[in-house]
């Protein structure tokens, strides 16, 4: 199979889809990778670094051309008109608040696998848990600046100093973003609390932080008195392929005090928070509701190219060797992990949770193989 890696071309988004070792291992498996030019130097690989991997360097449109094309981000409308039947687009998706993305898929017959549906044999997210893991750590840091005085926030420092109060984080959701973000949060030295609906996942940050970090139960009251006294609140809830539940309301954002900042991590999902009403981009990264501060950037990963690139790849690259070696049918037959990944195929929307948000119809992609 020949595989193109184009660059990304989203507002600073400066992450690649495969490192120079990810190509020595699909070259390894038999593939052939043709990776545009450009697309690593800004996570810190050289055009010669995939040369002496193996991989030929291209210009974008040939890199669309190939059999599989693996990304790190949906494709913008600009790059729809590559779109073509039998293309098999490897990357996060996120279709369940993009319809004009789903609906250019299906119009092209495109088989799209989105990292961020994919579930392996224990329920976890194989490829969205390391961007999870940067995009929690990196919340904290990023709420932490803005509420600074030269940005408008609170004028207070998260980790306070002896003798003055520390500041309040409130993370809803303590999966892997709410986990990890709730780790810096306490080491930065704030008082954090962990909001969840699951008493399992409570009880496994009780357990993490010996008791350190609050956590409560996820309902109307415990958010709307969580939120009222945070100084940073952190939006940290996924449904794995649908659009992301609205469980902060504009009621709670006025009750915050002014340059009080909220970090809406699932916006590429649609958002947390009422006021959320569109993502940013690092180029203009906040607005501003009600008085407080709302950083909706959706890819965040893409500040520390480096380190998120290391980690992304070191967890998709062998999955595209199993679709590079195998063939998509056979692959998603044998590898129940990327069958799950499966958004669109054949002009059909295969992701109930995608469907549902979009309100689309739905087809079984057991039923089309």
């Amino acid at each position: 199979m020949e595989i193109g890696i184009p660059k990304e071309i989203k507002n600073n988004e400066n992450r690649v889809a495969i490192t120079p070792a990810g190509v020595i291992n699909l070259v390894h498996a038999g593939q052939a990778v043709f990776v545009e030019h450009g697309a690593g130097i800004a996570a810190g690989y050289p055009d010669q670094d995939f040369i002496d991997a193996g991989a030929t360097m291209v210009d974008a449109p040939t890199a669309w051309a190939k059999d599989m094309v693996i990304k790190v981000k949906e494709p913008l409308a600009s790059e729809y008109q590559y779109f073509r039947p039998g293309l098999i687009l490897y990357t996060y998706l996120h279709l369940a608040a993009n319809k004009p993305l789903t609906e250019a898929l299906l119009a092209h017959q495109v088989t799209a696998i989105g990292y961020e549906t994919m579930v392996g044999a224990d329920g976890s997210l194989p490829a969205l848990t390391p961007m999870s893991q940067v995009a929690g750590r990196m919340a904290v840091t990023l709420g932490s600046q803005f509420l600074q005085t030269q940005f408008g926030g609170k004028v207070v420092l998260l980790g306070s100093v002896p003798g003055v109060a520390k500041c309040q984080v409130v993370i809803i959701g303590g999966g892997v973003v709410g986990l990890n973000a709730a780790k810096i949060a306490l080491g930065m030295g704030a008082q954090v609390t962990v909001l969840d609906i699951d008493p399992k996942t409570l009880a496994k940050i009780d357990d993490e932080f010996e008791g350190k970090v609050q956590t409560l139960f996820s309902d109307h009251q415990n958010l709307t008195l969580s939120v009222a006294r945070a100084d940073l609140v952190i939006g940290a809830v996924l449904i794995p392929g649908a659009v992301a539940p609205k469980l902060v309301t504009r009621t709670m954002i006025a009750s915050m005090a002014p340059g009080s900042v909220v970090v809406d991590i699932p916006i590429d999902q649609g958002g947390i928070f009422e006021t959320t009403t569109h993502a940013t981009t690092f180029a203009d990264p906040t607005y501003t509701v009600d008085g407080v501060i709302h950083y909706a950037v959706a890819n965040i990963p893409g500040a520390v190219p480096r380190t998120a690139t290391d980690a992304l790849t070191a967890v998709t690259i062998p999955y595209a060797a199993t679709l590079g070696r195998l063939g998509f049918t056979e692959a998603v037959k044998v590898d129940r992990t990327l069958f799950t990944g499966v958004n669109t195929y054949a002009g059909l929307l295969t992701e109930q949770a995608v469907a549902d948000s979009l309100e689309l119809p739905y087809h079984a992609l057991s039923t089309r193989l």
